[in-house]
Order: C-alpha cells, then structure tokens, then sequence
C-alpha cells in the first residue's frame, strides 16, 4: 500500500514539474545537446554555437578547498566551455558563487604545462526565478573592463544572469522563460523543450524514468540523513575526549573516516 502511493504520489508530482526544477532539469538535459543548443543560442543570441557534449549535475573537484557540481555543463565545437546554473532561491545565484563557478572551470581547462593563451572562452548562465540583480532587465551580462579607460579586458571569461520572472511571449528570451515555467508541454512555444518534456511526463518509458529517478532521490536523502547524524555524533564524542577507536566503534565508522571527519571540521 505504502508503495502505491509513494507512486501515485510521484506520478502528481511529476506532473507538475517545469524546467526550473532541479531534478526536472537534471534527467531532461543530460545528454541532450539540441535543447540545450537551443538555450545557450537564445542567451547569447548567437546562431554559431554547436553543442557538441552536454551532462548535467558534474562534479567539478577542487583538492585545496570547496568541490562544486554544475547543473549543466556544455562543450561547442569550438571547446568553449558553457555552464548553465538553475536557481529558484535568490541566494543561490550569489555574485561571488559566479565568480567561484567561473574559476572551478578554468582550473579545469588546462593540463600542466599547457600556455595561458589555450585557455577557451567560459560562461557560466545563471537562470533565476526573481530578478537576483534588480533592475528590472531580462537579461544581465557581467565582463570585465579596465576601469580607467572603460575598454573590456577581453579574458574570455563571460557571467550571464537570465531573469526568469521577464516571461514576455513577444521575445525569444522571454518565450524560453515562459516553457521553463510551464508544467503543459502542450503549451510550450519550444519543440525541442516540449518533446523532452513530454516524453518524462506522458511516455511510459519517460514516467517511469522519472519514477526511478524520485526512488533514488529518496534513498540518497535517506543515506544523507543518517550519514549526517553520524557525523554529528563522532563529533560529540570528540569533543567529550574519546579516542578515535572507542568512537569508531560507537558508529560503526572505520578509525579512518572518524578521523576524516574531525579534521574536516578543524579545517
């Protein structure tokens, strides 16, 4: 019965889930390099770009300080780099968090030994429910420009932020908007967006994509939850001046991942 509705539950959910909603996002775009071909073309309001690899929800290392994972991470024919950030919160699309995305891909880009100058042009396309930056515009690009004399610096790194609250149908942009707020594929402006979407939403094969991908879902945050209360009680435990071993024992840890876990937290 319990397994029932749980189904039942994740097929109402399903159907209303938009573009704007991660795990939506995540299972429609990964792979998918027409309709993601078609959402960098309208932001840059660019004809050339070709996406020739797309993956969603890539985990970038940094082995000196905070990891991050992209929600969409594109390569065109060119090797320019694109990451697409979808952020229904104001404070996750932080100016400083742009800035931090920015320089993950760029650590990523070169291989030891390789010059500057082979360092591909990046963007990264934060997409935001509210208007982050208040000015009331669709669309804000960010470049760097040399203060005194107003000319761009010309780095190659471009920060983009897309209003999604700006859902004017008399625009690409805004129609874009528009089918990333729509939970209808029928009433969709975009076939390339619409096909994707209704393909999870009304295919056999796509619902139960999604359904899987909902059970997953719950079992990692399930596996989190107690994971995390692990780790506050090693840290208890630590702070009550046990040693590693006798608190190994206590959770069920190795003596490594104790130990892994206190330095973490010192750090």
């Amino acid at each position: 019965m319990d397994q029932e509705r749980l189904h039942q539950e994740d097929l109402q959910r399903i159907r209303g889930l938009r573009l704007i909603d991660d795990d939506f996002l995540n299972i429609c775009f990964d792979g998918y390099c027409e309709g993601t071909e078609l959402l960098i073309r309208i932001i840059l309001n660019r004809d050339d770009i070709r996406v020739k690899q797309v993956q969603t929800q890539r985990q970038m290392k940094n082995l000196a300080g905070r990891d991050v994972r992209l929600d969409i991470d594109a390569v065109d024919s060119e090797g320019r780099e694109i990451n697409i950030e979808v952020q229904r919160a104001d404070h996750g699309a932080a100016r400083r968090r742009a800035r931090y995305y920015s320089s993950i891909l760029d650590a990523h880009l070169l291989q030891p030994g390789e010059p500057f100058e082979r360092l591909p042009e990046t963007w990264v396309i934060f997409i935001t429910e509210n208007d982050v930056l208040g000015a009331g515009l669709p669309l804000y690009t960010v470049e760097r420009q040399i203060t005194e004399t107003g000319i761009p610096f010309s780095d190659g790194e471009h920060i983009i932020y897309v209003n999604g609250s700006a859902r004017n149908d008399t625009t690409e942009l805004g129609k874009l908007m528009h089918d990333f707020f729509c939970t209808d594929p029928d009433d969709m402006h975009y076939r390339e967006l619409a096909e994707k979407a209704r393909y999870f939403k009304q295919d056999e094969k796509g619902v139960a994509t999604m359904c899987k991908a909902m059970e997953d879902m719950r079992k990692e945050a399930a596996d989190k939850a107690v994971w995390d209360e692990k780790v506050d009680t090693v840290l208890e435990f630590a702070k009550m001046g046990l040693p590693n071993e006798q608190i190994a024992q206590g959770t069920r840890l190795t003596v490594q991942q104790v130990k892994e876990i206190i330095g973490e937290r010192r750090t």
